[in-house]
């Protein structure tokens, strides 16, 4: 029997070290892992890549890990939102680096990762600053910029349910990043809120077979994070 279930999201993340690159799900608060971000967090490690859709909200989650000084550099699409403060101002004073993606390039890439496709093409960015210094090929008329594949040594993500070997369904369009990363990495984290026996999900609805995911970890009643920044919630 394989049982991946984790006692707690301190002891999901207890490996993640210095200089890892991490993938963390999320589209704003949807599917975003809170409480394995915010165990990251207490866990100490730095200089840390994060790869995700965007850089955070407030003073929780990605902006409090940002805060914390604990990410040498972000991999995403969406660097600035309403809420977003932190990244910004660490930015500007070059406290953090950005890769900025458009989004279904960053979406392709991570898919291509976790495929074993090294490269791909794509028009997405042709002819502005984000494809300066990348190979470009013409496709039936058509100019297209290469872009690399992502994998990342540790991913964390947001499912509804999993069983104990690590099978996972999700919870709407929360699942968005969250399968593919699942794929793309090394250790793939997941903080589902029950944690059911073998048998107890349908295989027909599973989204993430157990055979992409590393650990799950129950997480009965997780933060949404725009409840916590409209309580001025900063963590730690």
């Amino acid at each position: 029997m394989i049982d991946k279930q984790i006692s707690s999201p301190a002891e999901a993340v207890r490996d993640v070290f210095d200089g890892a690159t991490v993938m963390v799900g999320g589209f704003g608060e949807a599917g975003s892992p809170i409480e394995l971000i915010h165990a990251l967090i207490d866990q100490g490690s730095k200089d840390l890549t994060i790869v995700s859709n965007n850089t955070g909200s407030g003073e929780v989650g990605l902006a409090a890990l940002l805060k914390a000084g604990r990410v040498r550099k972000f991999i995403c699409s969406f660097p600035r939102t309403a809420n977003s403060t932190v990244f910004p101002e660490l930015y500007r004073a070059g406290k953090c680096e950005l890769e900025l993606v458009p989004q279904g390039t960053l979406a392709e890439r991570i898919r291509a990762g976790g495929a074993g496709i090294p490269a791909f093409y794509t028009p997405s960015a042709v002819g502005t600053p984000l494809a300066e210094g990348k190979e470009s090929r013409e496709f039936d008329g058509r100019e297209y910029v290469m872009e690399h594949g992502l994998k990342a040594d540790f991913a964390f993500v947001k499912g509804r349910s999993a069983d104990t070997y690590g099978n996972v369904v999700y919870n709407k369009t929360a699942r968005n990043f969250g399968p593919i990363m699942a794929m793309a990495a090394k250790v793939s984290i997941v903080q589902v809120e029950s944690v059911v026996e073998p048998g107890g999900i349908d295989p027909e609805s599973v989204v993430s077979p157990g055979i992409f995911v590393s650990r799950v970890v129950e997480v009965a009643e997780p933060a949404h994070e725009s409840e916590l920044i409209a309580a001025g919630v900063s963590y730690p």
